[in-house]
């Protein structure tokens, strides 16, 4: 029966091998998701959980509409798109940060609206706004880092991680906006009645964020 397992949704790639990897020692293994398949749902029926790999930023719509009871989500999905979930705990992996990068002579000519480029319009509009700074705000979902270089931006918003990309591309980070982490998310519904095994496994991983 579906109800009797924890349905799981992970981010696709790196980090949600690290992600699986804490699972895996807080208790809830699957070893079926180690073996070189193209599946997506894997289930382990001893520990009655299953877990599914989902593109990182569908993970959030996947526990907030409860086809998955938890999840992991970067810190920039939750603050771009604020989905109706229970942040239940930082994981302390797949940190970066969300940033203003431009070109490293570019000077804000507060004359005019500043141009900013991002895929993430909800955090760079809410950050401007609590600056008081008018925005043009340009979304774009590619390589954000040739906005600046072809005249389209004069700033982009982005996360980075270890910056090489901006320095290759001769932008630098002008502001940190916040730091980003994965954290584990709950439906809140599964939360009220799978708190039990959900609250189990918070507490061990949390333990796992310790060592």
């Amino acid at each position: 029966m579906m109800e009797k397992y924890l349905n799981v949704a992970l981010p696709k790639g790196r980090l949600g091998e690290k992600v699986y990897a804490m699972f895996d020692r807080a208790g809830f293994p699957c070893p079926a998701i180690l073996d070189n398949t193209r599946k997506l749902i894997f289930e382990n029926e001893e520990r009655h959980v299953r877990y599914f790999w989902v593109k990182p930023s569908d993970v959030a719509i996947y526990v907030e509409r409860g086809a998955a009871d938890i999840g992991v989500a970067g810190k920039d999905i939750l603050l771009e798109y604020e989905p109706d979930v229970y942040e239940l705990l930082d994981l302390g992996c797949g940190q970066c940060r969300m940033a203003v990068a431009a070109k490293k002579d570019f000077k804000d000519n507060t004359k005019r609206p500043l141009r900013v480029a991002t895929k993430f319009t909800n955090i760079a509009s809410r950050y401007y706004l609590a600056k008081g700074r008018d925005i043009d705000l340009i979304h774009l979902t590619g390589s954000i880092e040739i906005a600046p270089i072809l005249g389209l931006s004069d700033v982009i918003v982005d996360i980075v991680e270890t910056g090489t990309t901006l320095k290759e591309n001769d932008l630098e980070v002008k502001e940190t906006i916040f730091p980003i982490s994965a954290r584990l998310i709950a439906n809140k519904s599964s939360y009220k009645f799978k708190a039990d095994v959900i609250e189990a496994l918070r507490e061990n991983l949390e333990k796992e964020t310790q060592k």
